[in-house]
């Protein structure tokens, strides 16, 4: 029950109560009687005026991000955005490859240990995708795919045996016939052949054109990222922006990888490379030895990580992890030649570099002592180099049009924008409540002078439906509000606990900022709900700060980056809002569009 319901319950209550007593009691006294009717409760409602002023960031901090971003899309109104990776490297443990140290094999006293000649056989980067394997109801179907995902006996594939019987029985619950024999799971005798373990994904964070075909590209960095700043006597992190580029600054050494390139969303699969003879029934080159999440993964030139990585065991390079990041100082990922526009985000915290060699191993068949019956055989072992250290986002963007730059030049002239253009390449809006930006809080200063109890108050902007006539692009799906001074997050998101585990990034629901559509299927409006704010600025006489508006990809995560404005001011500025490319444009507060479209406060509030 909310305010405004119990205020009408509690005079609904003593309205009872009064004449209750006026029909019973001809001798009652009238104590009372004026001050009820004096305090008569009123419920009104009040547009209050918004103002709204387009910002631009010239760069914004992205190291330690949990994404990696590669990548080109264009969004009408926007411009062209681009995204590469430059990334430390680093191995865990004490790099030993085969079975011996390199001081082993070099020490000729021991005649068991031979010269290994450890062998590069293959190289592969790999960068995962984000895949969704929700699965409410825990039935082997993810959410995506489940004909109903809260219950577990549903029937997904109608094939007369419920989701969670056929993942019990390793069958395919999306599939009447797991084995593609022509005979219904439901009476299938024989189902043995299905690989059950082949998973099914649904890939996240990829858009525009999935098909489009485009050349990756790997080159050795020759700059050494320092984790720690030279000019704060290396006693604070260092900060990377989106405008380092180190590549066109030409620190960059060999090419370890230019290829066309098209990206594949099933599960990699590999075989056994040889059968077992001592398994006689079983052809081991016919059986999945590893499977892999859908990523993207290249190969990577084999030479090189001969003579970079596995030529070095034993020596200073390898010995430590500040030796190592001086000597390989890491990788820069870009990706260009596009036939379409393909943007990703992708899971670098579980990227990595594998590193595939061979080498000699000395079977000594039990007898330690005896040499004469040793066998020199060839192993295999993998070394893998992960994405870990300093790592960061080199954004490009190109603004086509002008058109937010004009607005940006009249939101630094305190002059409110006619558009509102939001983006995650650094696009976002400020928002001053009741009174313009620069002003005395006229308004609100007569606001506090009323007897108001807010009971909600909802901050409505409108989209530009103009601008999504023509554009088949997806358009984001959420905003976050923020208090520009500090990067912090309102009350309202802070108190908010509601969760809406249907659909995705739902958390904060009463709080709000979803997109909503019209009848038409069309792009209408954004909601928030701040009547804790609205109530501590009238009520309280809390600061009316200057609010900022920008798109979210995500929800959860309040944390922020250091990023530099247009106006040359550093601010903090969403981290989730880095992370999203996609973009909206809104209505804002100046120009003579008419009132239904500009971005309003309307506040629900009893007066007494």
């Amino acid at each position: 029950m909310n305010v405004l319901s119990l205020i009408k319950s509690i005079l609904a209550i003593s309205v009872i109560i009064t004449c209750f007593f006026l029909s019973c009691d001809k001798d009652y006294h009238s104590v009372g009687v004026d001050l009820l009717t004096k305090t008569s409760l009123k419920t009104s409602s009040f547009i209050a005026p918004v103002y709204t002023y387009q910002k631009k960031l010239n760069y914004f901090q992205t190291d330690g991000l949990p994404l990696g971003q590669l990548g080109r899309i264009q969004i009408p109104g926007f411009g062209v955005s681009k995204a590469s990776i430059t990334s430390q490297l680093r191995y865990s443990g004490v790099p030993v490859f085969g079975n011996y140290t390199q001081e082993a094999e070099d020490d000729n006293d021991n005649p068991n240990v031979i010269d290994e000649n450890e062998k590069v056989t293959a190289v592969y980067l790999d960068i995962p995708f984000f895949n969704n394997l929700d699965d409410a109801d825990q039935d082997g179907v993810i959410d995506l795919f489940d004909t109903n995902a809260k219950d577990p006996e549903s029937d997904t594939d109608g094939d007369g045996l419920s989701d969670i019987e056929e993942s019990r029985l390793n069958l395919n619950p999306l599939s009447d016939d797991s084995d593609n024999d022509g005979i219904l799971d439901f009476i299938d005798t024989d189902s043995s052949s299905f690989e059950y373990e082949n998973n099914i994904y649904e890939i996240d964070s990829v858009f525009g054109n999935r098909e489009a075909t485009f050349n990756i590209k790997v080159y050795e960095l020759t700059y050494f990222l320092s984790p720690l700043d030279p000019l704060q006597n290396f006693e604070r992190n260092k900060q990377y922006y989106s405008n380092t580029d180190f590549f066109e600054q030409g620190f960059v050494g060999p090419k370890l990888c230019d290829i066309p390139y098209s990206l594949n969303f099933n599960e990699l699969r590999f075989n056994y490379k040889e059968d077992d003879p001592e398994t006689e029934d079983i052809d081991e080159r016919n059986k999945v030895q590893t499977r892999l999440s859908p990523r993207i993964r290249v190969p990577l030139d084999i030479d090189f990580f001969q003579n970079k990585i596995i030529d070095n065991e034993g020596g200073d390079p390898l010995s430590n992890y500040e030796n190592f990041t001086r000597f390989f100082k890491g990788v820069v990922i870009r990706a260009d030649n596009f036939s379409d526009d393909l943007y990703m985000l992708l899971d670098i915290n579980n990227a990595n570099i594998k590193i595939e060699y061979d080498y000699n191993f000395n079977n000594l068949n039990g007898t330690l002592d005896n040499t004469s019956d040793d066998v020199i055989e060839i192993n295999s072992k993998v070394f893998s180099l992960s994405f870990n250290g300093v790592r960061f986002n080199t954004l490009n963007h190109l603004d086509v049009s002008g058109k937010i730059d004009k607005e940006v030049q009249l939101g630094q002239n305190n002059i409110p924008s006619k558009k509102s253009y939001l983006n995650g390449n650094g696009h976002f809006s400020t928002i001053k409540l009741f009174d313009k930006q620069g002003s005395q809080n006229e308004l609100l200063d007569d606001l506090r002078k009323n007897n108001w109890l807010v009971s909600e108050a909802n901050l409505f902007l409108y989209v530009d439906q103009d601008h999504y006539i023509s554009s088949n692009l997806d358009i984001i799906e959420r905003l976050y509000l923020f208090n520009y001074s500090n990067g912090s997050p309102l009350i309202d998101f802070t108190l908010d606990n509601s969760v809406n585990n249907n659909q995705k990034n739902r958390d904060k629901y009463i709080y709000g900022g979803f997109l909503e559509y019209d009848d038409n299927d069309r792009p209408y409006r954004y909601k928030f709900r701040i009547t804790n704010h609205v109530n501590r600025l009238i009520r309280k006489d809390s600061t009316n700060y200057t609010l900022a508006i920008s798109p979210a990809n995500g929800i959860n995560s309040i944390a922020y980056k250091r990023a530099q404005t247009s106006g040359h001011e550093f601010i903090n500025y969403p981290s989730i809002s880095i992370l999203s490319p996609l973009g909206v444009v809104l209505h804002g507060s100046g120009g003579e569009e008419i009132d239904s479209s500009k971005i309003e406060l309307e506040i629900f509030y009893t007066e007494y």
